[in-house]
Formats: structure tokens, C-alpha cells, sequence
């Protein structure tokens, strides 16, 4: 497993745009399975990582967080709460 943290949250804010989103992780972020779908009021965003702060860090930069998720995916590959 490469990327040990599987990331998930919903950020709210005005003017969100998938694309820059998605943009910003690729270029910035190391980690994959990126999904970032919604409107321009509600994004959802799903990737996995070894540094979720940092996808924390960005995403409260454009606008409220919630619904955050961190699971630690070799925990629960090792039978272990995540």
C-alpha cells in the first residue's frame, strides 16, 4: 500500500470549482484515488495519502470543512479499528 490515509470531507463555501480543485491535488499533493465532485457550494472530496493534514490544511483555506474522515487503511488491512 503506498498511500496509508484514506481522506474524506465536504467543504462549504461560494464559488468552488472542481476543476481548480482537482487541479490544485494533482500538482501539489502526492497520494491517488482523487474524487472531487459537487457544486459550486458543496464539494466533496475522497484521496488517499500520507499527509492528510495537508489536504485538511488546503481545503479549510476555501471554505468550512465537515463530514471529515481519516481512516488508516493499513490499520484495517491488519484487521485493526482504522
Amino acid at each position: 500500500m503506498d498511500y496509508r490515509y484514506d481522506t474524506q470531507l465536504l467543504i462549504e463555501g461560494i464559488n468552488l470549482d472542481e476543476d481548480k480543485i482537482k487541479d490544485y491535488f494533482n500538482a501539489n499533493f502526492d497520494g491517488d484515488c482523487l474524487l472531487v465532485c459537487g457544486d459550486s457550494d458543496l464539494i466533496k472530496i475522497h484521496f488517499h495519502t500520507n499527509r492528510p493534514w495537508q489536504v485538511l490544511e488546503y481545503c479549510a483555506s476555501l471554505g468550512e470543512i465537515h463530514d471529515i474522515v481519516v481512516e488508516d487503511m493499513d490499520r484495517q488491512s491488519r484487521g485493526l479499528q482504522g
